[in-house]
């Protein structure tokens, strides 16, 4: 019985015995229990005994008249050694009790500290450094800088066995977060150089990177891994980290770095930053008419993490699908984008991309006498000036970077029909179902098509984050530069 008379376990009489006003009893023996502080107490009625027996395995007064009580309602006269036998077993109980006390005391810190990590992971991934370097200052280990950030896919629910061997493997110096979206994933924001920093070890010299180590030690995880990126960009090198992870899966190893390959928001130059700031403009400066709408931060998050996790941003931003759709309405209406459309979403996704990018870092201009192109078709005239940023000749040469694996690979071109297949499953807004029809094979057999393309281009392509949007601007700009031959 808890300390407010309610009853916490009971145990069933035998069937056909009389059985008396328990409660009523019970809550008059507690109540003469609490006003005479004694270790035990006994009252007796008609036919039945009540016995009590404070739960506490705290000296007499120190746990205090909160204590639980164990409380036995027999009937007269009690069974001899009754009284001895219940005595001797407040001790045990207590301990239980104490014990599973702790336990969810334990699990709800684990669950605020876990819920912490995960505040820090959004601050990064939506570009907020500062906040999430003051809410990590109570958490350790502290952020690095750089990091690369490494997603590891575990098996079954052994993703706290995973993350003990994370932490075991570098001596606790990556952040290590839950992943939100994926139950099966951890994220490690580790740092990208094995220095030792203040009040954390190092590794031992020659010691194998905590992801192969991982990899090597946990025999049915798959791990993928970024570039070394500075801290502000960790968005990027998380997506790095699941374009890795997808290569990864096909892999013996399974683990795999992700390749060289620079993001377009670098090579957009000057003018690229002003298409996007043109763009982004409406959103950026938007006040929402009531104070419980979201504002202009609010949703620049919602459409970077929609864009990046797709259906999955409700569990990454905690919000109601409805909630997240209306969001959504609100961001296409203040660009002017249809954001059903890949063409749309591709624009957008570059935008954001180019302004979480230091100026600096851009590609500079190179002047070009070739007169604008029209916008793309399928494309609003609020991104229309994207035409022209993609005919940048340093675009050009990131685009066939980016489509090399498969446009300039005739063997597997002619096996897979990888051109075809990309084009097709692009042109139906990346959805598998519409896309296996047009290209006439099962569902089955355009999944399997664009997984062994994931392996090729070592891009992610069927789970978000994916590689579409990339794909869709490396293939408009190669079809820009053909129509101007």
């Amino acid at each position: 019985v808890g300390p407010d008379g309610t009853v916490l376990h009971a145990a069933a009489r035998t069937a056909g015995a009389m059985v008396p006003d328990v409660a009523g009893l019970v809550a008059e023996s507690a109540n003469a229990l609490a006003e005479r502080g004694v270790q035990a107490y006994s009252v007796d009625t008609g036919e039945h005994t009540a016995l009590l027996f404070p739960l506490s395995a705290f000296p007499q007064g120190v746990g205090g008249p909160a204590a639980p009580v164990l409380a036995v309602v027999t009937p007269r006269p009690v069974a001899a050694g009754l009284a001895t036998l219940l005595a001797d077993v407040v001790l045990p109980l207590s301990l239980c009790l104490q014990a599973e006390t702790l336990e969810r005391k334990r699990r709800r810190v684990d669950l605020a500290e876990s819920r912490g990590r995960e505040a820090v992971l959004h601050l990064l991934m939506t570009g907020q450094l500062s906040i999430a370097q003051q809410v990590a200052g109570a958490l350790r280990p502290r952020l690095p800088d750089p990091v690369r950030v490494c997603v590891v896919e575990c098996s079954g629910d052994d993703r706290d066995e995973v993350a003990r061997v994370c932490v075991d493997a570098d001596g606790g110096r990556s952040w290590i977060v839950r992943c939100p979206v994926y139950a099966r994933h951890l994220i490690l924001v580790m740092p990208a150089e094995d220095m030792e920093d203040a009040g954390e070890k190092a590794p031992e010299p020659g010691a194998a990177p905590t992801d192969e180590t991982v990899a090597a030690r946990v025999g049915d995880c798959v791990v993928g891994v970024s570039e070394p990126v500075p801290l502000a960009d960790t968005a990027t090198g998380y997506r790095q980290a699941f374009h890795a992870l997808a290569v990864a899966r096909e892999l013996p190893t399974r683990h795999a770095r992700f390749g060289v390959s620079p993001d377009p928001a670098l090579v957009v130059g000057p003018a690229g930053r002003r298409w996007a700031d043109e763009l982004l403009n409406p959103l950026l400066t938007h006040v929402p008419r009531r104070a419980q709408d979201p504002g202009s931060q609010e949703l620049l998050a919602t459409a970077t993490s929609w864009l990046a996790f797709s259906s999955h941003a409700t569990d990454h931003l905690k919000v109601h699908r409805n909630t997240l759709a209306a969001r959504l309405r609100l961001i296409g209406e203040l660009l002017g984008l249809d954001l059903h459309r890949l063409a749309d979403q591709a624009a957008l996704d570059l935008a954001l991309r180019v302004r979480a990018t230091p100026a600096p870092a851009c590609t500079p201009e190179v002047p070009s006498s070739a007169p604008p192109f029209p916008y793309a078709s399928g494309t609003s005239q609020a991104a229309g000036g994207l035409d022209a940023i993609l005919c940048r000749p340093a675009v050009r040469d990131w685009a066939d970077q980016q489509l090399a694996p498969v446009l300039g690979d005739q063997q597997l071109s002619s096996v897979l029909g990888a051109e075809e297949t990309l084009r097709t499953w692009l042109r139906c807004e990346g959805r598998l179902g519409p896309a296996a029809a047009e290209l006439g094979i099962s569902v089955p057999g355009a999944r399997k098509r664009l997984t062994r393309l994931e392996t090729v281009l070592q891009r992610s392509l069927l789970r978000p984050p994916s590689a579409r949007y990339d794909l869709w601007l490396a293939l408009r700009s190669r079809d820009l530069a053909a129509a101007r031959q």
